[in-house]
């Protein structure tokens, strides 16, 4: 990517090297090695969609952490503003077994991480020259205070300098719980523009979590936040603006792996908004894109290029030539 182009959407988070079982652990066998992260998978769907993205966080000096940067460079995703932490500590690493169906039980061993330990330096240069979008998660914040530190500070920085910033609040109960993500993330709010949550993740930016979808929805709207995007699953979705709401059926699909479909479903949505889509659009390309990532396995590599979008759109055994 050439630096002297702004990148359209900065993001950035940890990114682990990933290892995929093709069945229980415990019993051993074969692993195929990736590499996987929230903020990374939604950055790749971004870059094959025609998008310049950018992502900053920090990876280890070791050949995991040589892994995640390739790959990404691979996928078209600048990394210039990324960290090789010299402090000795190693890229953060996960494995997912499949149990049961589309059932997926995922380990981490992130503690201690490189990626922990990314803090605001390491991610405010990344937005100095003016990208469109921030996209961050609530997963960062789960990650240390320095963690938490940057986030906040980034969606501030962005905010006042006229940046969109997006969050999706990404839960990870084995992270850390309700009050203490709550704790975090309800200061981000003020400087917040598109919100994205499942479904239960609503409660988790609210003074009084104890609330039905529809009062949630205004109170996240009345504290200045633009847009509230719900995603529903095998549902679809339906985003809230001042102007009302706005559904979205999900694309069936055969479902194989459903992890990463939240992210695809981010990444599809904030296309459509660089495009100048409007929100029924925004919608429609973030279930395709989402649904690319569930017929396929792992965390983004089935994501689409800009050209394949329509292909759900071609008959049942259609073979293109």
């Amino acid at each position: 990517m050439t630096r002297s182009v702004p990148p359209e959407v900065v993001t950035f988070g940890e990114t682990m090297a990933a290892l995929r079982a093709h069945g229980a652990l415990r019993l051993g066998g074969s692993l195929g090695l990736s590499v996987a992260g929230a903020e990374s998978n939604v950055a790749i769907g971004l870059a094959r969609l025609g998008h310049r993205v950018r992502w900053a966080g920090r990876v280890g000096a070791d050949e995991l952490g040589a892994l995640v940067l390739r790959t990404l460079r691979a996928e078209g995703v600048d990394t210039t503003h990324a960290v090789t932490d010299d402090a000795g500590r190693p890229t953060g690493l996960l494995m997912t077994e499949p149990r049961l169906g589309t059932l997926t039980r995922v380990s981490y061993y992130r503690t201690g991480s490189a990626g922990s330990a990314v803090a605001p330096a390491d991610v405010l240069p990344a937005l100095a020259d003016g990208p469109r979008i921030l996209h961050l998660t609530g997963i960062t914040p789960a990650l240390s205070p320095t963690a938490a530190d940057a986030a906040l500070t980034a969606a501030a920085t962005a905010h006042e300098a006229g940046i969109t910033v997006c969050l999706d609040i990404n839960h990870r109960s084995r992270l850390w719980t309700a009050d203490r993500a709550r704790t975090a993330l309800r200061p981000m709010l003020a400087h917040i523009d598109l919100l994205i949550a499942s479904e239960d993740e609503l409660p988790l930016v609210l003074a009084r979590p104890g609330v039905d979808e529809p009062e949630a929805v205004r109170g996240v709207l009345a504290e200045g936040v633009g847009e509230v995007v719900v995603k529903r699953g095998a549902r679809g979705a339906t985003a809230f603006t001042a102007d009302g709401a706005t559904d979205r059926a999900a694309r069936q699909v055969d479902a194989v792996d459903l992890v990463g479909a939240g992210d695809a479903f981010v990444a599809g949505y904030l296309s459509g908004l660089l495009d100048g889509a409007d929100v029924p659009a925004r919608l429609h390309r973030a279930v395709t894109t989402s649904a690319f990532a569930v017929a396929t396995r792992g965390d983004w590599e089935g994501l689409p290029a800009r050209d394949e979008l329509d292909l759900f759109d071609q008959p049942d055994g259609t073979t293109i030539r």
